[in-house]
C-alpha cells in the first residue's frame, strides 16, 4: 500500500493528509535541516521558535518535520516542488492557520471524545480493508507515527466541527437564490458545465490600508510574470499563493460553474484550456486562474441509482463492537465462499431489509448516511464490502446494479440549494479565516531571518 485513502472531504484536510504523508527514505535538507545535520556532534541544538500564536509557539523542529512530510507529499504525487524557502513559509502560514482555529474551537467549547477518534481512524483502516494492526505496520512502514496520524485526525475533526457551527449552519439559501441557479444551470448546457483550473490567491488584511493593497498587488504582478516567463504554476501557486491548497499547486480540481464565484466564471468562459487569467481583484484579495480543461454535456441533468443491499447489525448499549465487527467478517467469509446473501440477510439482518434478502432497492445520491454512500459509491458492480460502521450499526453492503435516470424536479431543486449553499460557505469560509487570523496575534519569527 503506497498511500493510506483518507475519510474526511473537507478543504482543511489537504493541510492534514500532507501532514500524515510517508516520509521520503532520504529527505531533502532544508535551511533548518542543513544546520542541523552539519552541526558538529559534540554540539546540543536548542529549539529555536518561528512563531507565536497568541501565546503558543510553533518550533523550528516542527517546521522541519512538517516541511519534510509535506515535501514527501508532494515528490509522491509528482507535483512541482516550490524552492525550500518558499516551502517553508507556506507550510508555517498553514500551521499557524490551523492553530488559530484550533484555539478558537478549543476556547469555545468544541471537543472530540476518544471514542470519536477512534471510530474515525477504524473507517480509514476500513477503507483500506486493513485491521487496525496491520494499519499500523502500514503507516509505520510509510514512516508515519500512529499517535501523529491519531492526532492529525482528532484535529481535523474539530476543524470540521469548527467549520459547520461557524460557517455552514449559518449559511442561508433563499428560493430566488435556487431559482436563479436553476436558471443558470438551464442555460449551461443542462447544467454539467465544469472547469479544472488552478488558482493563486494574494490575501488582503482586512481593511487594508493602501500602502498594503499596493505592496499585494504587486506580489500578485510578480507571480504573473514569472508566469509569463514560463516558470510551472504549481511552482507559482506554492511560492506566492495565500489559498488552503497553494501546496497542492494551486489545484482546485474539477469545479461545476455553479460553485464559482462569478468574477472566476465570467473569466473562464472567455479563456482557452491551458491559458493563464490577468490579475482579478476580490474583496479578499487579487487572483490569478488558469484554465486546464472544461466539459459540459448536451443532456438533460441525471443522477446515477445504485441498487444495493445489506446485512445490518444495529448497535445497542452494552454491545461490543469488536464482536459484531467479527461477527459481520464471518457472514462475510461464508458469502464469499459461495453461500447465498439473500439468505444469510434474514438469518443476521436487524432491520426491515431483512424479509427481502437485505434489499435496499434503488437508491439516489443523498438517500443514505455518508459513511455508507462513500463505501457503497467504491463498490463494483458485484462487490461486496468489508465490514462497515455507520450510526446506524455495522454493516455488509452489496452493488447489484447501476442505472441513469432523469432528474426530478424536486432533486434539481434540491441539487441547485447544495450548490449554492456549498458556494456560499466557500466563499464564507475565506471571509471568516481571514477576518479570524487577522484578530489573532501572530509573530511570524521566520520572515525575521
Amino acid at each position: 500500500m503506497n498511500t493510506i485513502r483518507p475519510l474526511l472531504r473537507t478543504a482543511a484536510l489537504l493541510a492534514a493528509l500532507a501532514a500524515t504523508a510517508a516520509l521520503a527514505q532520504t529527505p531533502p535538507a532544508t535551511k533548518l535541516d542543513t544546520r542541523l545535520s552539519s552541526a558538529p556532534k559534540s554540539i546540543v541544538l536548542v529549539d529555536r521558535i518561528v512563531a507565536v500564536v497568541n501565546g503558543e509557539v510553533i518550533t523550528s523542529v516542527e517546521l522541519a518535520e512538517r516541511t519534510r512530510l509535506v515535501t514527501a507529499q508532494l515528490r509522491r504525487g509528482g507535483g512541482q516542488l516550490p524552492p525550500m524557502e518558499a516551502m517553508q513559509r507556506q507550510v508555517l502560514e498553514r500551521m499557524i492557520n490551523d492553530l488559530v482555529q484550533i484555539q478558537m474551537a478549543r476556547e469555545t467549547g468544541i471537543k472530540i471524545d476518544e471514542a470519536t477518534t477512534e471510530k474515525t481512524v477504524q473507517r480509514i483502516a476500513d477503507d483500506n480493508n486493513l485491521s487496525m494492526t496491520a494499519f499500523r505496520q502500514a503507516l509505520e512502514r510509510d514512516g508515519v507515527r500512529y499517535a501523529r496520524f491519531r492526532e492529525d485526525m482528532k484535529n481535523e475533526l474539530v476543524l470540521t466541527r469548527l467549520r459547520e457551527r461557524e460557517i455552514e449552519n449559518a449559511v442561508v439559501v433563499t428560493d430566488a437564490e435556487v431559482e436563479t441557479e436553476l436558471a443558470r444551470s438551464a442555460k449551461e448546457r443542462g447544467g454539467d458545465t465544469e472547469f479544472q483550473i488552478q488558482h493563486v490567491m494574494v490575501l488582503l488584511p482586512q481593511q487594508a490600508t493602501p500602502d498594503q493593497i499596493d505592496a499585494r498587488r504587486r506580489r500578485a504582478l510578480q507571480a504573473l510574470s514569472e508566469l509569463r516567463k514560463g516558470t510551472t504554476f504549481a511552482e507559482i501557486a506554492a511560492t506566492y499563493s495565500d489559498a488552503p491548497d497553494a501546496l497542492q499547486g494551486g489545484n482546485l480540481g474539477w469545479r461545476p460553474a455553479g460553485r464559482l464565484p462569478a468574477l472566476f466564471l465570467e473569466t473562464l468562459e472567455k479563456l482557452k484550456p491551458g491559458e493563464v487569467s490577468d490579475i482579478l481583484r476580490s474583496p479578499n484579495g487579487f487572483h490569478i486562474v488558469k484554465l486546464l480543461d472544461k466539459r459540459g454535456k448536451d443532456k438533460a441533468p441525471s443522477i446515477t441509482q445504485t441498487r444495493a443491499r445489506h446485512i445490518l447489525l444495529r448497535t445497542k448499549e452494552g454491545a461490543n463492537e469488536a464482536d459484531m465487527r467479527t461477527r459481520l467478517a464471518r457472514v462475510r467469509e461464508r458469502i464469499a465462499a459461495g453461500e447465498d446473501f439473500a439468505e444469510l440477510a434474514k438469518q443476521n439482518s436487524e432491520d426491515g431489509t431483512a424479509t427481502r434478502g437485505g434489499d435496499l432497492g434503488w437508491i439516489s445520491p443523498g438517500d443514505t448516511v455518508p459513511e455508507f454512500e462513500r463505501v457503497m459509491n467504491s463498490l463494483k458492480d458485484g462487490e461486496l464490502s468489508q465490514p462497515i460502521q455507520t450510526p446506524f450499526g455495522w454493516h455488509l453492503v452489496q452493488v447489484l446494479e447501476r442505472r441513469n435516470e432523469a432528474m426530478s424536479e424536486e432533486r434539481r431543486k434540491l441539487a441547485a440549494r447544495q450548490t449554492v449553499r456549498a458556494r456560499k460557505a466557500d466563499e464564507a469560509y475565506q471571509d471568516w479565516l481571514r477576518q479570524t487570523r487577522d484578530r489573532a496575534f501572530v509573530e511570524n519569527r521566520l520572515e525575521e531571518r
